[in-house]
């Protein structure tokens, strides 16, 4: 080690105590962000090394690699400790999120070493994700630039709070007070709105060590901690236990029979054993009776337990629901706006459908509108279309069930989300909710006639039978013919049909694909319902779009939705034409009619197609019902639903 980097009788935590008169503290995950070459990975080096975390071979690799393909002369250049990539060594800049591990005998420390190009942004909020604290680099001759300004709104949107604004190369502007002080008034203003908790400035020479583990000579000026003791007694435990008991449901946890918990972690508040308690999402609600933990039952657990409860009650709750207290229930929506940083290259464009982590719940969701876009120089909200790569705007989300939220302002653990495109599962956007639109104090009624006990008195399970395709094409005729066969069979069923519904329930919709797409949306609530009555639900309907039935489905359970394809092509229903509509059509009397002028998008994997051009719909039926029954009662059953038809 050379003697100017020896740190042999030296305290290297802080500038005022020696190390053993601080107590220890458990791990602290930080990440250093900011624009780039402001010396990350080099400061990165620097504390490895000055913590005894290089060992001699590695120091002697470093020390050839800085001769071979280093950037600062003859001295040894740190950041190639970090810069694991050859084409980072190359560039000398950091791509992709770099974490190491390294202690003190006060705190053991993981840091993420994040990229500064704009293009990798990403990759800076994926190591932002799951840290406490930033260091945010600022290049002493430079001052504050956008990326820095972008990393520091990002750091605060995810959620950290607690910020170490590093003014590095402070060697480069001969050590100036002034110009530290310039650049922590400018950061200041800037970041006066961003809700961190703590900001500590320090003035460093990542490259030379000043005031990274010692007080530098060089700025007598500076009466702060090193960076190495800030990091070492900085307090980053923030456990939210004066707000309302939640605890997201990770797992329910049933070893026997004679067991049945609630697995999870507490993400706010308190809950003791008596406790009433609600599962937020369904309404239904008991008492806590234990709270079982690794180590044995608790009396009492709060936020940042993890624990498993037992309820007095056998109640519903899988995982992705929220228990709650009753009395301070969260926000159960399917509407809301949430602030969110894009990090996919395709913009964002309302009417994108994505897959919404939130908690321990994954959802489809729809961005129904973009609000603004955020700029991150003046902070200033402009209208705009689109999001792209690296963008912060304010979106509205409308999520294909009702999900389960705290603003984010109130609950990290419950209001902040990730965007998954559905196709490639890559994360394409980190989100913040912000509150929900509509109603916030609607909930569920937890009553005790449930689906199950509607079903198992009726002896079958819910279903929903939905008939798609072209207009003529028999629909409803095939559907007419499968509930009277399954009502003759004593099933409870009902029928919901296109022309009905646009009677009555959808009598202010049009044509267009939007009222289209609404008039299935309805339906589908109303399918939905009738599920939870026990019944068998048949909907013959057009609905031409492929996204509204996808959609319909996973409103459902596994095998509830049955999607049958009447298929028939456009001029043998032209020929039936029971209604003339083809022909009011072709003379241009009806607008936007499916088969003429508007395409009909056919289902791609249907659970049943029928040919329709078929001469005899009771054949056609009858594969229906043999279907229906094999669901209902098993496979046993189907062989004796054959001989009954």
């Amino acid at each position: 080690m050379p003697a100017s980097l020896s740190t042999d009788n030296l305290d290297v935590r802080t500038n005022e105590a020696p190390a053993d008169a601080a107590p220890a503290r458990g791990l602290l995950r930080f990440l250093t962000c900011g624009s780039v070459d402001d010396g990350k990975s080099t400061l990165i080096g620097r504390l490895l090394y000055e913590t005894s975390a290089v060992l001699d071979d590695q120091y002697s690799a470093l020390e050839d690699d800085s001769r071979r393909v280093g950037t600062t002369g003859d001295d040894i250049d740190f950041a190639l400790l970090v810069d694991g990539l050859e084409a980072e060594r190359e560039q000398g800049i950091t791509i992709d999120v770099a974490y190491r591990y390294f202690s003190t005998p006060r705190r053991s420390f993981i840091v993420a070493d994040t990229p500064g190009h704009e293009q990798y942004t990403r990759n800076m909020a994926t190591g932002a994700s799951n840290a406490a604290l930033a260091i945010l680099l600022i290049d002493a001759r430079k001052g504050l630039l956008t990326q820095t300004r972008r990393h520091s709104i990002i750091a605060s949107l995810i959620g950290i709070r607690h910020i170490v604004l590093a003014i590095n190369k402070i060697d480069l502007v001969g050590y100036d007070q002034k110009k530290f002080d310039a650049i922590v008034a400018d950061y200041e203003a800037f970041a006066k709105d961003l809700g961190f908790l703590t900001v500590q400035a320090i003035p460093l020479s990542a490259r030379f060590g000043d005031n990274i583990s010692v007080a530098s000579p060089s700025t007598p000026w500076y009466t702060g901690p090193t960076l190495l003791g800030h990091l070492e007694t900085v307090d980053v435990e923030e456990r939210d236990t004066t707000g309302p008991f939640r605890l997201p449901v990770q797992w329910v946890n049933r070893p026997n029979l004679d067991f049945r918990g609630f697995s999870g972690t507490i993400a706010g508040g308190r809950v003791s054993v008596g406790d009433a308690v609600v599962a937020a999402g369904s309404g239904k609600s008991s008492t806590v009776s234990r709270i079982v933990t690794f180590d044995g039952d608790l009396p009492a657990a709060e936020a940042g337990d993890a624990v498993t409860l037992v309820l007095a009650d056998e109640i519903d709750a899988p995982r992705g629901e929220v228990l709650a207290d009753p009395r301070h229930r969260p926000i159960v929506a399917t509407r809301f706006s949430a602030r969110v940083v894009w990090m996919a290259d395709e913009l964002l464009v309302p009417g994108r459908s994505y897959n919404l982590k939130l908690g321990t719940r994954t959802v489809p969701a729809t961005v129904r509108a973009i609000t603004h876009y955020l700029d991150v120089e003046t902070l200033a909200k402009t209208p705009v279309v689109s999001l792209g790569l690296n963008a912060i705007g304010l979106v509205e989300i409308e999520t294909l069930v009702p999900i389960v939220f705290d603003p984010y302002t109130e609950s990290h653990e419950l209001g902040a989300f990730i965007l998954i495109d559905r196709f490639t599962n890559a994360t394409v956007g980190a989100g913040m909710a912000v509150e929900a639109l509509g109603a916030t104090h609607v909930h569920r009624h937890g009553f005790d006639v449930d689906r199950a006990a509607r079903s198992d008195i009726k002896h079958q399970r819910p279903l929903v039978l939905w008939f798609t395709g072209l207009p003529g094409s028999g629909k409803s005729t095939i559907a007419n013919l499968v509930e009277a066969k399954l009502h003759a069979l004593g099933r409870h069923t009902t029928m919901l049909d296109g022309d009905a519904l646009r009677q009555g329930l959808n009598a202010d919709l049009g044509f267009d694909a939007a009222s289209r797409t609404e008039n299935i949306r309805r339906v589908g609530e109303v399918a939905r319902l009738m599920t939870d009555a026990g019944l068998i639900v048949l909907c013959a309907f057009v609905s031409p779009f492929r996204a509204d039935r996808d959609r319909l489905r996973e409103r459902f359970a596994p095998d509830e939705f049955i999607e049958i394809f009447v298929d028939a092509p456009a001029e043998v229903c032209a020929e039936r034409d029971p209604k003339g509509l083809y022909a009011q059509a072709r003379e241009g009397k009806i607008a936007a009619f499916t088969g003429v002028g508007q395409e009909y998008e056919p289902p791609l994997s249907p659970e049943i197609q029928l040919d329709a051009t078929e001469p005899d719909p009771e054949a056609l039926a009858v594969r229906v019902v043999e279907l229906v029954e094999t669901l209902v009662l098993g496979a046993n059953r189907s062989a004796e639903t054959s001989s009954e038809l």
